[in-house]
């Protein structure tokens, strides 16, 4: 399978999460608009959902991957069996242990960790209290869950993993339509959508765990010891939880201080929804396919085919990334309005996550090439650098977040996000060339600023198409006819972009087509020595 096609499968998954993803949104602003039990829902959500990205997807799929692929090859699927169960019974004792503290502790983190801000608002206080117990074993079965979706990646096989997390949004989904049906009031809505992540848990690990023991490894419960696989599994697994979980940490953060405005938790979350898709269906995409067959080109000593993957990853990702960047900045306040604007969500609500969104715009190409460049640090069991420059990346954003929030509310939270990202970026990129670890490559240096080119002229197109059909997306207009002036809008839009990128040489025909047909030289090796 080409590396195009393994990033379209997990893309395809990613893709149908975000777009239910985007309605269960919708029916939340409906629903709860950014009040209090808006605010207390999202801050309770991202605590156990940080955690699930920090030290599940983040520290797993950086981790976890290449020295399970390193027992695959080594010892075969049995020597890859043991090493999963040697790693499944810690995980296990030290999850049961973790939920059980965090729910005796959950009052003093909400008040000291997740919403100091909430204190002055009582209810909303014990709300969150409630909200974030409930959903808190979430993280257990998120966490397994990302263990196995690590060794389904590991085996080639991306499409169970990425299709479990749409069911987190049936469920979700559900719920607001069974409460909007029986006319539930704000806080029976919370209620139900805590429950509802919870149970989300259990069914994404059950669809997991079914499509490892489908691909031929049943993971038996072992007494956990720390042995010699495990205790490297841990020394890497630190850094790597730290580095990628990097955004999840600068949210939790400004989470915190955006705590003490009312409506400023939802507006980052509500804005944060619709960026996270093409982060996610780009970014994550490329992240979970290049890890392991960076990994594997690497320890085959094929350092010609980790670079082209390298560079041909970047390279991707900007393609279909700074369109979508330079239409967040654009189209930002239309494409909020199209979306939540409806029930509690007001005009001035839109406003405030139109502003965020646009910010978010800018950052979007910092986050999805960090997802690119860090592969080749844990490709290469390296966790400690990334895990450095995340620290220095944390460390502007809550400065700059402590520093411009009190002027420009959580506009001023997002600025600091895109700079810190951006800080990120040129440290990993930098620090890649320097040690030879990313050669350069003539064609990708060409291409990037035809391709910023294009973007530019598309993003111009669309302010000034805007300008002249400002009326067919004002507030007040029918959601049909908003969504299809929207729609062409976007459309228009990525023929300027697509014809551009092309025609100024960012992109050509045969480089698309040797990226669909190309397939990695260590899976052509591995072919021939089964047939062999």
């Amino acid at each position: 399978m080409s590396l195009v096609k393994k990033f379209a499968t997990v893309a395809s998954g990613t893709l149908a999460s975000r777009i239910f993803g985007f309605t269960r949104e919708m029916l939340m602003a409906a629903a709860l608009g950014t009040g209090p039990v808006a605010d207390a829902f999202n801050a309770a959500f991202r605590f156990p959902n940080t955690f699930r990205r920090l030290f599940a997807e983040g520290a797993f799929n950086s981790a976890f991957v290449p020295l399970f692929a390193k027992e695959i090859e080594k010892n075969g699927l049995d020597g890859a069996r043991r090493f999963s169960e040697e790693v499944f019974g810690v995980l296990f004792t030290v999850l049961l242990c973790l939920t059980i503290v965090m729910e005796l502790s959950m009052p003093f983190l909400v008040r000291y960790v997740i919403a100091p801000g909430f204190i002055d608002d009582p209810q909303k206080f014990r709300n969150t209290i409630t909200l974030a117990a409930i959903m808190f074993p979430y993280l257990a079965c998120m966490s397994l869950g990302a263990m196995m979706s690590g060794m389904l990646n590991s085996l080639h096989r991306y499409f169970a993993a990425a299709i479990a997390p749409v069911f987190l949004n049936f469920i979700l989904i559900g719920v607001l339509g069974w409460a909007w049906y029986n006319g539930h009031d704000a806080m029976s809505v919370g209620y139900g959508l805590s429950w509802g992540v919870m149970a989300a848990g259990f069914v994404q690990l059950a669809i997991v765990s079914t499509a490892v023991r489908k691909a031929g490894i049943k993971i038996g419960f072992r007494r956990p010891r720390f042995t010699p696989n495990v205790k490297r599994l841990l020394i890497l697994a630190l850094p790597a939880a730290v580095t990628g979980g990097i955004t999840q940490i600068n949210l939790l953060i400004n989470t915190n201080i955006a705590s003490s405005r009312e409506g400023a938790v939802s507006s980052l979350v509500y804005a944060d929804r619709i960026y996270q898709l093409p982060l996610g269906v780009v970014g994550i995409a490329v992240a979970t396919v290049l890890l392991p067959e960076l990994a594997r080109a690497l320890r085959s000593g094929n350092l010609k085919e980790a670079a082209n993957l390298q560079n041909r990853s970047v390279e991707f990702t900007l393609f279909l990334t700074l369109p979508a960047a330079a239409a967040l900045l654009v189209m930002s306040e239309p494409i909020v309005r199209l979306l939540y604007e409806r029930g509690e969500f007001s005009p001035d609500a839109t406003r405030v996550v139109a502003g965020i969104l646009a910010i978010y715009g800018l950052g979007l190409p910092a986050f999805v090439l960090i997802k690119a460049f860090i592969p080749g640090f844990f490709a290469r069991e390296d966790t400690r650098t990334p895990m450095i420059f995340a620290a220095i990346s944390v460390i502007v954003n809550v400065t700059l977040a402590l520093t411009l929030f009190p002027r420009y509310g959580a506009a001023g939270i997002a600025v600091a996000e895109i700079v810190a990202g951006w800080i990120n970026v040129v440290l990993l990129f930098s620090t890649l060339a320097w040690r030879g670890h990313w050669g350069k490559d003539i064609p990708l240096l060409t291409r990037i600023p035809r391709l910023v080119l294009a973007a530019a002229v598309m993003a111009g197109g669309l302010y000034y198409a805007m300008q002249w059909q400002g009326h067919l997306l004002a507030t007040g207009v029918p959601f049909l006819v908003q969504a299809a002036t929207v729609g062409l809008l976007v459309a228009a839009g990525g023929i300027v972009y697509f014809a551009l990128a092309f025609g100024l040489g960012g992109a050509n025909a045969g480089m698309i087509r040797r990226s669909l047909k190309r397939k990695a030289a260590v899976g052509v090796k591995k072919q021939g020595s089964d047939s062999a």
